[in-house]
């Protein structure tokens, strides 16, 4: 097959062509298009472009910037507004400059963008610049960006109420190419009426990608013939009374918006019948929906024509065009109007048809149904499947058929097998890994905080005593409504530094104001993280932002920073203001709640996925430091994740029990990890990372055979469950371009949400012949083909499973379980990946189901877990579930332009684990072969004597091995869990970890060899420790305070190993201490806690002995950490040792499960 060659900047490049392009692409390249067109016709136009970012409108202002030389080329000024309401004003400014001299082109025509929430806020500008009007050769489209199901948003929303009250005209595009088509029709239909022209956008048409039709004059405007506008026109003018405005919009632009809607066919019939009884009425997305709902009933054109089904797209919702209407409405029985969220289109047409004499008029059914039941109700979002029970339900007396019965059947079937689930694991968004909001986003005991947008947000379902928020700019007024009427004294509230400049200064100075009290923490992180990482719109230095809030009326301002001493002079800064390092902020927080009226912290820390992007490209220092866990010495407490919130300390398991390390792909280098209270920390300074050895880029392997392709008779559906940020939405971006090289047609969804956040990513890909076989962009219920599950834990969510039907899908998965952020909670968190493996197989079937370890053979063979979801693709390809060439992916690689040799190899190197998964296995074995757990009471004990002997001596060991064996001798249990409960736990409290352990264990080998391991090169190391007799104690929270200590403690630590022979003795100048002393005497309380046991073991409470002998489990970290352990420990222990008497148990639970 010769495949089409293809540049990545033909999207703004090219002229004319079928181009693959993002809906955000779509909207880049709309103005250009616009411009193009006005010069075919002899106009000299420019364009200005103003709003403010939001979902799924947030990546737009970086398209625009990423074409500034287009944009250039073509008169386009992009300015960002400040906020939503300002960009409005100034779009609205565009059209008042041919009203002066100086202008300098013909009309300006004009674009504004926001979310919807950014609609309702620029409701007032909306309103007078509607009824203003535009330029004669200008024209306004409103881009409104709604989030139906309330995917990345506080809010769900949708704005064609809003525009109503502004009466502007809504323009409603179903895909891609209608983002295009309509953008046109948009701005000639503004020039017409003079009206503002709203184009609605949803995540199907700006965040899905698809193969469009690009060309300046696709589009044929004709005017209409039949309209007839006033003398002096619709457009802006100056001097313009008020009333006359309201006049000219009120009787002549709203109805020259609908006479253009007739002339140009906006109305269109895209199904019919010659004996019509059934009408369906639709708009944008919801249209593709119906489209889909009947495919999946088995209606086609042919078969909707005979049982009497027609369909009207309506292309401007409102105001609902009426003479297109009427002809459509004409001989039918019944209309079911099918729109998302509240009606707009059914309630106009109700209100057309109601003159109607009563035996004409059509019976009109949508929200409810003719007895008020509800039909297609107005919440979240519609589906195909929800809409086809509908119409087989309308249709139910004129026509049903066995495929009808079948889909319904599976449709019921798939909402029950979803009704019990095998698992309640999700992974839900969470906070980048070194972000600075896991720490500023803390308060003191006893405080509580205020949410608000960005992504602090997510703080609501951490454990951060933050509840509630407010939209965007409110932040911290709600408070001003409450204080009154609470004996609660104070509060904080967040607020990122992005959505104080866009408006929460107002906020703040209205706290001020009412004399509240107050702590603000504005949390300057440099970027506008939520969206993309943006730039603040204008110019916003931490020494300014200090004065501007002084100037407020603030009189407490503390500035906290990850860097305290940074700042060249601090002489900028507002009056008073203190410095203060962030492991003092909850000091600081302590300090700012007594005080009265409004006080601000400002939190100075960069983005962390800013800093990465400016570290590699070389614009911000990359300190040469690391952070590394020795799993020796660490518990397995988990305080370490209290501190920091961090997704990059991950759980190492281990013979000893579950562990931590630090992902060192992931880590942005924040470091607060450190201040978990535990000695097992070190941190790398100078040398490298030492790159994993790939194995597979100079292995040799068989040559390939190509696989059978699937046929593509029908779209062939692949849904792409992921992590946010590991590169899921590269792959289905790689394989929509491949469909595109190929001349096949494809659209690529990606439902992300907050999910750039650890959170779930799901894309929908779908890949036909041709581009006019594809309705819907997002895959129906059950009708996915490959299920290529980049994750598990996504993979198995009901979202996931809700989309397979075990008659048609296939499924590859990674069988790698990575832990969720419940893990930064709960050190126990555990991944179920039997269950999830169970749910994945009894939708797909055993025998179509394939799960490899990707993540392991791809890090291994490759050197980098970033190859696993290319790997994951070549495994599918190989199978034969992925209807593009090799060459055509390849080449999409090679044209992306990213780490191009790495994501080939990694490609074919999947391919090959499809073909012969042994061979790669036998490729990507280590070369040094760690020992297999124990599992047997005999390996447990054997290794434990060994240990115990390392820790203290031949005695010591030889005491356990009694104790253990006076249980064996007990215990009747085949599987003898009691017995290898107390070898394990007895073992846990005897090789307790004291200063002679610790120094040990840091002077083994293993260490040294960990280290080598990882890194290379010239470093040193140092150590983070908190010895209780070299320590201070904080001055707040009383604990001892970790001190850093360098390479010299390598050699003092081989001293003290040698001096362990005084452990527990009277020489023993650590074991005085309180910690030691409580060491010692939960040994004791062990052995007699067994000693008891032993004494009322019986069948009936055998369980409940196991579960007293594996108390200790619980008892992990040092100091404070261990005691709070303890506390919890001791209180079930005392539950347990009062129920040995009865047969059972009930569960204790020791954590609070996270959301």
């Amino acid at each position: 097959m010769s495949l089409a060659e293809i540049r990545l900047d033909d999207k703004y490049r090219l002229a004319t062509g079928h181009l693959y392009l993002t809906g955000t692409q779509a909207l880049t390249r709309l103005p250009m298009l616009q411009k193009q067109r006005d010069a075919a016709f002899g106009l000299n136009t420019a364009c200005f472009i103003s709003g403010y970012r939001g979902s799924p409108l947030g990546g737009l202002d970086k398209s625009l910037w990423d074409a500034r030389e287009y944009l250039k080329e073509n008169h386009i000024h992009f300015q960002p507004g400040v906020n939503e309401e300002l960009g409005a004003t100034a779009v609205w400014g565009s059209q008042q400059a041919n009203l002066f001299p100086g202008a300098r082109y013909d009309g300006v025509f004009a674009m504004w963008y926001g979310k919807g929430p950014g609609v309702d806020r620029s409701g007032d500008v909306f309103k007078h610049g509607n009824s203003a009007g535009v330029s004669k050769h200008g024209g306004v489209l409103v881009l409104a960006g709604d989030d139906h199901g309330c995917k990345s948003s506080t809010i769900a929303h949708q704005s064609e109420h809003a525009f109503i009250a502004a009466s502007i005209p809504v323009l409603n595009p179903a895909n891609v190419q209608e983002v295009l088509d309509y953008g046109i029709i948009g701005w000639e239909l503004s020039r017409y009426s003079g009206c503002w022209v709203a184009l609605k956008t949803i995540a199907e048409n700006v965040d899905s990608s698809a193969v469009v039709d690009v060309d300046p004059l696709r589009i044929q405007i004709k005017i209409p013939e039949d309209f007839q506008l006033p003398e002096d026109g619709v457009h802006i003018r100056w001097p313009d009374p008020p009333l006359a405005q309201e006049k000219r919009l009120n009787v002549y632009k709203i109805y020259a918006a609908r006479a253009f809607a007739l002339a140009n066919n906006l109305n269109q019939v895209k199904l019919d019948s010659p004996n019509p009884r059934l009408g369906i009425i639709t708009t944008g997305k919801s249209y593709l929906d119906v489209r889909q709902a009947l495919d999946d009933l088995g209606l086609d054109e042919a078969l909707c024509a005979k049982v009497g089904l027609r369909v009207l797209k309506v292309g401007m919702s409102w105001p609902l065009e009426p003479v297109s209407v009427h002809g459509f409405a004409e001989g039918l029985d019944e209309i079911l109007v099918v729109e998302e969220k509240r009606s707009i289109i059914e309630d106009q047409l109700t209100g057309q048809l109601y003159n109607w004499p009563v035996g004409k008029r059509p019976r009109v059914v949508g929200e409810f149904d003719e007895e008020g039941n509800s039909l297609l109700p107005n919440l979240g979002e519609l589906t195909p499947a929800m809409i086809a029970r509908v119409i087989a339900k309308r249709l139910a007396p004129i026509y049903s058929s066995p495929t009808i019965e079948e889909r319904l059947a599976f449709l019921d079937a798939k909402e029950k097998a979803l009704a019990v689930p095998k698992h309640k694991t999700a992974r839900t968004p969470h906070f980048c890994s070194g972000c600075p909001h896991n720490s500023s986003t803390k308060v003191p005991e006893g405080s509580r905080a205020l949410g608000g947008i960005g992504c602090h947000y997510m703080t609501q379902w951490m454990d951060r005593s933050t509840d509630t928020f407010t939209q965007m700019g409110g932040e911290g007024a709600t408070w001003i409504g409450q204080a009154p009427f609470t004996d609660t004294p104070h509060v904080f509230q967040n607020l990122g530094d992005g959505t104080y400049f866009h408006s929460g200064h107002l906020a703040l100075r209205a706290a001020v104001a009412a004399g509240v009290n107050i702590t603000y923490k504005i949390l300057y992180n440099d970027a506008v993280a939520m969206t993309g990482g943006q730039p603040i719109d204008g110019e916003l230095r931490i020494d300014q932002l200090s004065q501007q809030v002084h100037a407020e009326g603030v009189k407490r301002i503390a500035l906290v920073s990850d860097e305290p001493d940074k700042y060249p002079t601090r002489a900028t800064f507002a009056p008073g203001v203190t410095f203060h390092h962030r492991r003092e902020l909850d000091a600081v927080q302590r300090e700012l709640r007594e005080v009265k009226g409004c006080s601000v912290i400002l939190y100075d820390q960069t983005c962390a996925t800013e800093k990465r992007r400016r570290r590699k490209r070389g614009k911000m220092v990359d300190p040469a430091k690391r952070a590394f866990i020795n799993p020796a010495v660490c518990e397995g407490c988990g305080d370490c994740s209290v501190k920091s919130n961090c997704l990059s300390v991950l759980p190492l398991e281990t013979e000893l029990g579950r562990k931590r390390e630090i992902d060192q792909n992931a880590c942005n280098k924040d470091f607060s990890c450190l201040e978990g209270f535990c000695p097992s920390f070190v941190t790398v300074h100078g040398g490298s990372l030492r790159k994993p050895e790939a194995v597979g880029l100079s292995a040799l392997f068989i040559a390939l055979p190509e696989p059978k392709q699937p046929v593509l008779n029908r779209p062939w559906n692949i849904l792409l469950p992921g992590v946010g940020g590991s590169g899921v939405t590269t792959v289905g971006a790689l394989l929509g371009m491949a469909a595109h090289i190929e001349g096949k047609g494809c659209t690529v969804l990606d439902q992300a949400g907050l999910a750039q956040k650890f959170g779930p990513v799901i894309t929908h890909i779908r890949i036909a012949a041709r581009q006019s076989d594809i309705y819907a962009v997002r895959i129906a219920a059950g009708e996915t083909d490959l299920l290529l599950g980049c994750d598990l834990v996504v993979s198995s969510s009901e979202e996931a499973l809700a989309k397979l039907n075990d008659k048609i899908a296939h499924a590859v998965i990674n069988s790698h379980e990575a832990a969720t952020a419940e893990f930064t909670r709960n050190p126990d968190a555990q991944v179920p990946g039997a269950a999830m493996r169970e749910a994945l197989s009894e939708a797909v079937g055993e025998g179509k189901t394939r799960f490899v370890d990707a993540t392991r053979l791809a890090t291994r063979l490759l050197g980098d877990s970033i190859a696993t979801n290319l790997f994951m693709l070549g495994y599918a390809y190989q199978q034969g579930l992925v209807p593009v060439s090799a060459e055509a992916i390849n080449k999409a690689i090679e044209l992306n332009g990213v780490a191009v040799q790495l994501n080939q190899q990694a490609f074919l190197w999947g391919r090959r684990a499809a073909h012969d998964l042994a061979a790669v296995e036998k490729v990507a074995a280590p070369k040094v072969v760690e020992a297999p757990h124990c599992s047997t009471l005999e390996e447990i004990v054997a290794d434990r004597v060994q240990r115990l002997t390392a820790y203290q001596n031949a005695a010591y060991a030889e005491r356990y091995r009694e104790l253990v064996e006076r249980v064996r001798k007990a215990d009747t249990d085949a599987q003898q869990r009691l017995s290898k409960a107390v070898a394990r736990y007895y073992f846990k409290l005897l090789a307790y970890k004291d200063e002679y352990e610790v120094a040990r264990l840091y002077s083994d080998a293993t260490f040294r060899k960990q280290l080598e391991a990882q890194f290379e090169g010239d470093y040193r190391l140092q150590f983070h420790l908190a010895p209780s007799w070299l320590s201070k104690p904080d001055a707040v929270t009383g604990q001892p305070r970790k001190r850093s200590f360098g390479p010299w403690m390598l050699k003092a630590f081989g001293v003290l190993a040698r001096f362990k022979f005084l452990r527990g003795s009277v020489l023993d100048p650590f074991g005085h201490s309180a910690e030691r002393r409580l060491e010692r005497e939960l040994i004791e309380e062990y052995e007699a806690n067994v000693a008891y046991l032993l004494g009322e073991l019986n069948a009936g409470n055998y369980r409940t002995a196991v579960a007293l002998a594996e108390v200790p489990e619980q008892i992990r970290g040092y100091g404070h950490v261990k005691e709070a352990a303890l506390a919890k420990a001791r209180e079930q222990a005392s539950q347990l040792k009062a129920r040995l008497t009865v047969s059972e148990i009930a569960a204790v639970q020791l954590f609070e499960p996270a959301a």
